[in-house]
C-alpha cells in the first residue's frame, strides 16, 4: 500500500515490560501530540521475553537492576526496585501484557498509546505484576473497557493466534532492538530509529527521512 507522505505512518515496535520502551513511550506520545493530524503511529508488539517460563535468577535480577538504573538516569522515569528484593519467584513473561495491549488496540485503538503508558507505569513505577490477568483487567478498566468484554477477547484463540502472528511479523522485519520505529514507505516498512532517542532527535530523523523521500 502506498504511503501518504503528507500523513506518514510510523510503526512503534515496543513491549509493555521493556525498560527502554518505558523510557521512550513518553517521547512517542509527545511526538504524536505535536504532529496530531500529520502523523499516524501504530503500536506493534515485540516478542521481548515472550513465553519465558523460568523464574528470574539472582544474577538476572542484578543485571536487570543495573539496566533499569541506566534507564532511570537517562529518562528520569521513576522505578520501583522492590521486585529485586522479593523472595517470591518472578517469571518475566511478557506475553500476557502484550496480549492485553493487543486487546486494547482491537477494542479502542485510539487508546493504545495511553494504555501502553499506563502498563509501563504499573510495572516499573508501581511494582504491579503484569503477568497477572487481574492486574491487566484493572488497567483496562481505568480506560472504560469492561472486564467481561476484555476477558472474552483476551482468552480467545483468535487473539492468541493474532499476537503470535504479530511477533513473527516483527521478527521477520529484522527488529533486534527495542524500542524501534519503522516508517511505512512504498517499498514497505523501513527502519527510522533503534533504541532510545530524545524528542528533538526523533523529529530530526523523521524530518530528514521525509525530505529524502520528497526531495
Amino acid at each position: 500500500m502506498q504511503n501518504n507522505l503528507q500523513n506518514p505512518t510510523l510503526l512503534y515496535i515496543t513491549n509493555p515490560m521493556c525498560n527502554w520502551c518505558y523510557g521512550f513511550t513518553p517521547v512517542v506520545r509527545r511526538l504524536n501530540a505535536l504532529w496530531q493530524g500529520r502523523l499516524n503511529i501504530r503500536v506493534l508488539l515485540a516478542p521481548f521475553q515472550a513465553h519465558a517460563k523460568d523464574p528470574v535468577s539472582a544474577d538476572e535480577k542484578e543485571r536487570l537492576a543495573v539496566a533499569w538504573h541506566r534507564v532511570q538516569e537517562r529518562t528520569n522515569q521513576p522505578f520501583d526496585y522492590r521486585i529485586f528484593t522479593k523472595k517470591n519467584a518472578f517469571v518475566y513473561n511478557t506475553e500476557p501484557a502484550c496480549r492485553a495491549l493487543l486487546c486494547v488496540r482491537l477494542l479502542r485503538p485510539v487508546l493504545t498509546l495511553e494504555v501502553l503508558r499506563a502498563m509501563h507505569s504499573a510495572f516499573y513505577a508501581d511494582g504491579k505484576d503484569l503477568t497477572d490477568v487481574r492486574e491487566l483487567v484493572k488497567i483496562a478498566g481505568l480506560f472504560g473497557i469492561s472486564e467481561n468484554l476484555f476477558l472474552t477477547l483476551y482468552e480467545s484463540d483468535e487473539v492468541i493466534a493474532q499476537l503470535e502472528d504479530e511477533f513473527n511479523y516483527v521478527h521477520n522485519l529484522g527488529v533486534t532492538s527495542f524500542p524501534s520505529i519503522y516508517i511505512e514507505t512504498t517499498h514497505g516498512p523501513e527502519p527510522l530509529t533503534k533504541g532510545y532517542f530524545e524528542l528533538h532527535e526523533l523529529e530530526e530523523r523523521l524530518l530528514k527521512r521525509l525530505s529524502q523521500v520528497t526531495g
